[in-house]
C-alpha cells in the first residue's frame, strides 16, 4: 500500500509505527510483508501454499547469528546469515531448522552453505521484524518488484520511535497489601503495543533520586508463582522494600522473557529441561542473551517527572542501560532473594555468566 505523504516528521514517525505494527500482525497470521523490494514471511507461521504463491523467485532462509552458531553455520556476513532454499523444501523443514526445540526430533540438519556476499539491509530488517512479532527470529525472503511497503529504517528504528511516542494515559489510587498509599499509572505508545505500568508508592517527590525498580513482566513467576525463576519474589519484595523505605516507583514493563515474549520463553524452558542454561537457551532460539531495551523505562520516568533514581537491581547492565537512556543512577541498591531447588542453577547462571551481583 503506498505511503501517504506525511505532513510533519511526527506524522511520518507515527505512520511508520503503524506500518510496522500492521506488519508484525501480518507475520503472526502467516501473511507476507514487503521490506524495500523483498517479500518476507515468518518461518514460524509460513505455509507451503503462501511460500509458493508469494516467493516464486529465488528463496532465502535468513537466520540470526545466534541460531547460525548453534547450527555450526559459518558467519560470513554481519548480523544475519542467508541460506539458499530449494523449491522442494517444505515449510515444516524450514521450521525445523529455525526452531531448536525440534533439534532432538530432527537432528540431521545441513550441511549449510551461507551466502558470502554482502546482504541487503532488508534481510536484517526481516529477522528484526520477526522478533518484534514475538516469533522465532527467522524469515523466508525473496525479491519482489514492489517497494511500496516498509522501509528498513522504519523497522530498525521502531523501538526507539515507540518509546518516544509513549504517553501517560491515566492514573488511579490502588491500595496494595503492605503499601496502601499506592497509585497505578498506565502508559501507552503510538503503535498500540501492550501497555506498561508504574506502581507509585507514597508519592515520592520528583525529580529524585527516587528509589526505583524496573521489573520485566513474568506471567509464570508474577502470576502463577513459578519456582523456575525469582521474578515473583522480586516483584513482591520490591513493593515491600519501596514501601518500607518511605516511597518510590516500580515500573512494570511489557518485556516478558528478557524481551523474547512468553511463547519463546516457554520454548527456552523446554531447552533448559534438555540441559541448556537460561542464556544458552535464548541463544539457541536465535536471540541475544538479553533482548530488553530501556528507552521505554526512561520515558516513563521522565513523564512522571523523575530524572534520577536509586535503582533496585543486581544487574550492572541494567544500570548502564538506564543511564544510556538518559536517567541518572545515583546508587545501585541490592535486591536479592533466597533460591530454591528449581531456580538454583538459573540464579547461578545469572551470577556467573551475566554478571549479576547475587
Amino acid at each position: 500500500m503506498p505511503r501517504p505523504s506525511p505532513r510533519s516528521p511526527k506524522d511520518a514517525a507515527r505512520q511508520g509505527l503503524l506500518r510496522v505494527a500492521r506488519a508484525t500482525d501480518a507475520l503472526r497470521c502467516g501473511r507476507p510483508v514487503v521490506i524495500e523490494g523483498f517479500t518476507v514471511l515468518a518461518v514460524e507461521t509460513a505455509t507451503d501454499q503462501m511460500i509458493a504463491a508469494r516467493c516464486a523467485s529465488r528463496r532465502l532462509l535468513v537466520l540470526s547469528h545466534a541460531r547460525a552458531r548453534t547450527l555450526k553455520i559459518r558467519l560470513y556476513t554481519p548480523d544475519v546469515v542467508a541460506l539458499p532454499v530449494a523449491k522442494a523444501m517444505r515449510a515444516s523443514e524450514l521450521r525445523a531448522i529455525a526452531d531448536p526445540t525440534a533439534d532432538l526430533a530432527t537432528p540431521l540438519k545441513g550441511p549449510f552453505e551461507a551466502l558470502r556476499h554482502r546482504l541487503p539491509p532488508s534481510l536484517v530488517a526481516a529477522v528484526k521484524l520477526a522478533k518484534l512479532a514475538g516469533l522465532l527470529p527467522a524469515a523466508i525472503v525473496c525479491k519482489t518488484g514492489s517497494r511500496d511497503d516498509l522501509s528498513v529504517a522504519e523497522v530498525m528504528d521502531y523501538e526507539a520511535e515507540a518509546a518516544a511516542s509513549l504517553v501517560l494515559v491515566t492514573r488511579a489510587r490502588v491500595p496494595l497489601e503492605g503499601a496502601e498509599h499506592t497509585e497505578l499509572a498506565a502508559f501507552r505508545s503510538g503503535d498500540g503495543a501492550p501497555e506498561n505500568y508504574a506502581i507509585i508508592i507514597n508519592k515520592p517527590a520528583p525529580p529524585g533520586p527516587v528509589l526505583a525498580r524496573l521489573h520485566s513482566e513474568c506471567f509464570t513467576g508474577d502470576l502463577l508463582g513459578s519456582l523456575k525463576c525469582d521474578c515473583g519474589a522480586q516483584l513482591r519484595g520490591a513493593v515491600q522494600t519501596i514501601s518500607q523505605a518511605g516511597g518510590g516507583v516500580l515500573l512494570y514493563l511489557a518485556q516478558e522473557g528478557r524481551g523474547i515474549g512468553l511463547i519463546n520463553k516457554l520454548r527456552a524452558y523446554r531447552l533448559q529441561d534438555q540441559g541448556f542454561d537460561t542464556l544458552e537457551a535464548n541463544e539457541r532460539l536465535g536471540f541475544e542473551a538479553d533482548e530488553r531495551l530501556y528507552a521505554l523505562a526512561a520515558r516513563m520516568l521522565a513523564l512522571l517527572g523523575y530524572r534520577s533514581v536509586r535503582l533496585l537491581t543486581n544487574n550492572p547492565d541494567k544500570v548502564a542501560a538506564l543511564e544510556a537512556a538518559g536517567i541518572a543512577v545515583a546508587e545501585r541498591v541490592p535486591h536479592a532473594f533466597p533460591d530454591n531447588v528449581h531456580n538454583r542453577a538459573y540464579l547461578q547462571t545469572k551470577r556467573v555468566k551475566a554478571g549479576h551481583l547475587l
